[in-house]
């Protein structure tokens, strides 16, 4: 495989912006499929949207993976969700992608899901091409568009493209580089012509072509000069400045059209072919485990630092891959895996680095969306699957003895809880094998059990999030189940320092029990300093000031593991206790009585006190909210977001649509869709993602302590 000739790349946006339907076109385009298929419509779906699910509601649930041809180039696709709730699906694909592309919608242009898909590929550095999408759609605009990619993702875009027209009136696109219109003919628009740019576009065009090359010329001397002396720069010799600025997230390149309508795709293909990184333009780092562990042991690196290699993309090397999504199917997982290094081939074994066990990978597949085709060989800067593979998202698998990791994929945490349980006794089974298999494939689904009620409790990224897995559990596993109420996900943390002095002593004949524990417990957050000055990350900080042996040292981790097991559930109502610092000054211990047990229970003894004392608050999960409506709904969502306890932090107005951003705590928008449906006559939509925790008014946190408490008597009741 010659890998300058491959590119990676995931197609990402907020909901609705076309992501599927541009897919979609890409596979009509390059031959992979002969009819195009439409997300909401009367025949078989999109492509890339294979599940039920997907296609009765006309969104993205899961990340597709395909493989296509163009202009000689091979480009493995991966089309991503929209909706936050499957947010992990985008981080999990741009993890392993070497390039993007970022589709906005003409109208609504940068909005919150696109902010978010935006930290993400600038988290795992990855380049890429803007795609202003839908320009057939009333009160489009290109220049707005590029001024909010300007404004709010604090990106250079460059506009490669001029639009002819917008709404029904856009007749294709000029490309600014070639100074040439395109001109879309055939039923699907597959007959791409460059004609002469129309009389009534040329001023503009030469107009916006100067404004490229201005913005270009501040990362090229050469063209710079080239502009100043009023030379011609060569067409080629800007293509290669453009792919060198955009591979170094210096700019964005912008180009539009509308996917729906089958205009822009193509010169699209041409700039992810020509713009965005091969496999072998990016550096990739590995983390060296077996030299990292030996230079910890030697002094040489503190806990924490790591010795890291840079990976070679030759197929000749040791195998390094990473295994970044699973599915588990009827007869068996299949494990979606990106090859860093090296080659894998059929038959053969390799090592997972997490847990040190050899595996066979005995099938390997090319995917295209559910479709699958047996291959025997893959090599480095491919995405494959593997079939039979028992391991977690994440996972580094090596051959020829190395012992390397790849950096894991950042997982959100939850911030909704539902209690479920199978309607009929004979259910049971098929709920713990739905769930066990969804927890096992989304790393942001979790399933625990309540110790007291024994109920079954998941939890999520938002109430769509869980439906769907509601949903799936019903059709797949043929298990009706009874849906607890939603309940948010509260933390809980102390607000002022206090002082413990705790002694644990048992005497019951024979050995007792002896452990006794001073020091202090201290709220922290972002502005608290460790003992080095460093910011303290994390939700829990342990500092061990005990000097002249007066708690031995093996009884140390004892206690943090006793503080650490007070922590899960808070004394307010049994939330998980976070932004917690504590500090063991002085103590003592007996020969003979004392033991790690009771040093673990005096620990957790004296945190379970020291919390009480330390005035606890409750924090809640607040929302990121984004409202579009007609404008003359504008006062009363606004006030009706006011009375939820929500901050409007934003408002526009563009083409009679408002836009409304708010900040809203999850509590209150259990049943916004319908409020929000019933307030614009239908007419609203909005999308909503997590922010940050935030804490609870003193009014209102009395009363979910009080509806806590009532909760857990009607259970223990009812047990």
């Amino acid at each position: 495989m010659n890998l300058q000739k491959l590119r990676n790349i995931g197609i990402s946006a907020h909901i609705d912006s076309g992501k599927t339907t541009l897919t979609e076109r890409i596979l009509y385009y390059s031959g992979r499929i002969h009819k195009v298929g439409e997300v909401k419509g009367d025949g078989d779906g999109a492509t890339m949207d294979f599940m039920d699910l997907e296609k009765e509601r006309g969104i993205t649930i899961t990340s597709a993976a395909t493989q296509v041809q163009w202009d000689g180039y091979t480009i493995n696709v991966i089309d991503t969700p929209g909706h936050v709730d499957f947010t992990v699906e985008v981080e999990r694909s741009l993890r392993v992608l070497d390039g993007a592309v970022l589709v906005l919608c003409a109208v609504g242009g940068v909005q919150s899901q696109s902010l978010t898909v935006d930290r993400q590929m600038k988290r795992y550095k990855v380049p890429r091409i803007a795609f202003i999408n839908k320009m057939d759609r009333t009160g489009a605009n290109f220049a707005s568009v590029c001024r909010q990619i300007r404004d709010k993702l604090h990106v250079v875009p460059v506009p490669l493209q001029l639009p002819m027209g917008f709404g029904d009136d856009f007749a294709g696109m000029i490309d600014l580089l070639t100074m040439k219109a395109f001109a879309f003919d055939g039923s699907q628009g597959e007959k791409v012509q460059q004609v002469d740019i129309p009389a009534e576009y040329q001023e503009a065009a030469a107009a916006a072509r100067t404004e490229m090359l201005e913005a270009l010329s501040m990362y090229s001397d050469e063209l710079m000069t080239a502009l100043l002396e009023e030379e011609e720069f060569p067409t080629e010799r800007l293509h290669a400045l453009i792919r060198e600025a955009t591979l170094a997230h210096e700019i964005v390149p912008v180009m539009c059209g509308t996917a729906f309508r089958n205009k822009g795709v193509q010169p699209l293909l041409d700039a992810i072919v020509r713009y965005l990184p091969s496999p072998s333009d990016r550096e990739m780092e590995a983390i060296d485990v077996d030299q990292s562990e030996a230079a910890r042991k030697a002094g040489e690196l503190v806990e924490g630092e790591v010795i890291r290699v840079k990976l070679s993309d030759s197929p000749d090397n040791p195998l390094v891959s990473m295994a970044f999504k699973t599915v588990v199917e009827q007869f068996g997982q299949l494990t979606y895996f990106r090859i860093y290094q090296g080659r894998i081939v059929k038959g053969e074994s390799y090592v997972n680095t997490r847990t040190g066990k050899k595996v066979r990978f005995g099938r390997l597949l090319r995917m295209h969306a559910n479709d699958r085709e047996d291959i025997e060989t893959a090599e480095a800067g491919d995405i494959i699957a593997v079939v039979g593979v028992d391991c977690a998202s994440g996972d580094t698998f090596c051959g020829g003895g190395l012992d390397y990791a790849l950096e894991s994929i950042f997982v959100p945490e939850p911030v909704i809880r539902l209690s479920v349980e199978p309607l009929a006794r004979d259910g049971a089974d098929r709920l713990s094998k739905a769930l066990e298999r969804f927890r096992r494939e989304d790393p942001t689904f979790q399933v625990s059990t309540d110790e007291e009620t024994g109920e079954t409790i998941i939890a999520g990224m938002g109430q769509l999030h869980l439906e769907i897995y509601i949903e799936r559990i019903k059709r797949e596993y043929r298990c009706e189940v009874l849906v607890g109420e939603p309940k948010v996900a509260y933390k809980e943390c102390p607000t002022r320092e206090v002082e413990f002095n705790h002694k644990h002593k048992k005497q019951t004949g024979g050995s007792g029990q002896y452990a006794h524990v001073v020091g202090r417990l201290f709220p922290i957050d972002e502005n608290t300093m460790d003992e080095e000055g460093e910011p303290i990350t994390g939700t829990y900080h342990f500092v061990d000031s005990i000097t002249q042996g007066k708690i031995p040292a093996q009884y140390i981790p004892a206690l943090d593991k006793g503080f650490r097991r007070a922590i899960v559930k808070g004394p307010l109502c049994e939330c998980e206790v976070v932004g917690v610092g504590v500090e063991i000054t002085d103590g003592s211990y007996h020969d003979v009585d004392s033991s790690e047990r009771a040093f673990d229970t005096c620990g957790w003894t004296a945190m379970r006190d020291a919390l009480i004392k330390a005035s606890p608050a409750l924090l809640e999960p607040i929302m990121k909210l984004e409202v579009e409506v007609p404008d003359e709904f504008q006062g009363p969502v606004t006030g009706h977001l006011s009375s939820k306890r929500g901050i409007i932090t934003n408002t526009e107005n563009r083409e009679k649509t408002a836009y409304i951003e708010a900040e809203v705590p999850l509590a209150s928008m259990f049943d916004y869709a319908n409020e929000l449906r019933s307030m614009t006559q239908g007419k609203g939509g909005f999308s909503m993602e997590f922010a940050r925790y935030k804490q609870v008014p003193r009014n209102i946190q009395e009363e979910v302590v009080e509806r806590r408490r009532k909760e857990k008597q009607q259970r223990l009741a009812t047990a």
